[in-house]
C-alpha cells in the first residue's frame, strides 16, 4: 500500500519531533517514516501520493537553509530540485513552526513559501488552519483569513501544540488517506 509522505526542514529539531509525532497520529499503516529534506530527492516526494511538508520560519520570514545558518542546509538547497517538477495530482498538506512573540512581524512565514511553490506546481493543498488562539502582527502564511496549515508555536503555546496537532490531523486525515488509495486502485 502506498503511504503519506512527511518531509521536513529543520535545525534545531522540532521540526522533525513534530512531523514523527504527526506520523504516530496517523498510524504506521499510512505514514511513511518523517525524512530531513536535507537527505531527500525530488524522486522521494514524487513517489508519494500525498505529503505532509513541514518548515519552521528563519531570517526575515525565510525557508531554512545554509543562508540562515541551518548547518547541514534545508529548504533552500532543496529548492532547485523542485525547478519544472509537476505535482499535479498530489495532496499536500503543510505546516509551520514559528515564534509569535519574538517573530509576530512574519510569524510563520516559511509556511506560505512553501505553500505558493507546491501550489504553483500543481498540489491539491489542503490543511487550512484557523488564526483564532494566536498573538501574531503579521503572516504571509495568511490566505483568505486561515493559515495555510497547521502553525504551530512550540516555544510560546507549547501547551496547545499536541491538541492542535491532533485536531488537524483528524482533519486532513480523510484527504490523505484518500488520495492514497486512489493510487492505490488499479488503473
Amino acid at each position: 500500500m502506498s503511504q503519506i509522505g512527511i518531509f521536513f526542514g529543520t535545525d534545531t529539531g522540532t521540526t522533525r519531533l513534530m512531523g514523527k509525532k504527526m506520523a504516530k497520529l496517523l498510524g504506521d499503516d499510512i505514514a511513511a517514516k518523517p525524512l530531513n529534506i536535507n537527505r531527500a530527492s525530488i524522486d522521494d516526494l514524487l513517489s508519494y501520493p500525498a505529503l505532509i511538508l513541514g518548515t519552521a520560519t528563519y531570517g526575515e520570514g525565510r525557508l531554512p537553509g545554509l543562508e540562515t545558518n541551518v548547518r547541514n542546509g534545508s529548504w533552500l538547497e532543496f529548492l532547485p530540485q523542485l525547478e519544472g517538477a509537476d505535482f499535479s495530482g498530489k495532496v499536500v498538506a503543510l505546516y509551520g513552526l514559528g515564534n509569535q512573540v519574538k517573530y509576530g512581524e512574519r510569524y510563520a512565514d516559511g509556511m506560505f513559501e512553501l505553500y505558493q511553490l507546491f501550489k504553483g506546481m500543481g498540489a491539491t493543498i489542503i490543511g487550512d488552519w484557523s488564526t483564532e488562539g494566536y498573538t501574531y502582527q503579521q503572516s504571509k502564511a495568511v490566505v483568505d483569513g486561515r493559515f495555510v496549515g497547521l502553525a504551530l508555536d512550540h516555544k510560546t503555546q507549547g501547551l496547545l501544540t499536541e491538541g492542535r496537532m491532533r485536531d488537524w490531523i483528524a482533519q486532513i486525515k480523510p484527504a490523505l488517506v484518500a488520495a492514497v488509495e486512489a493510487q492505490a486502485e488499479p488503473a
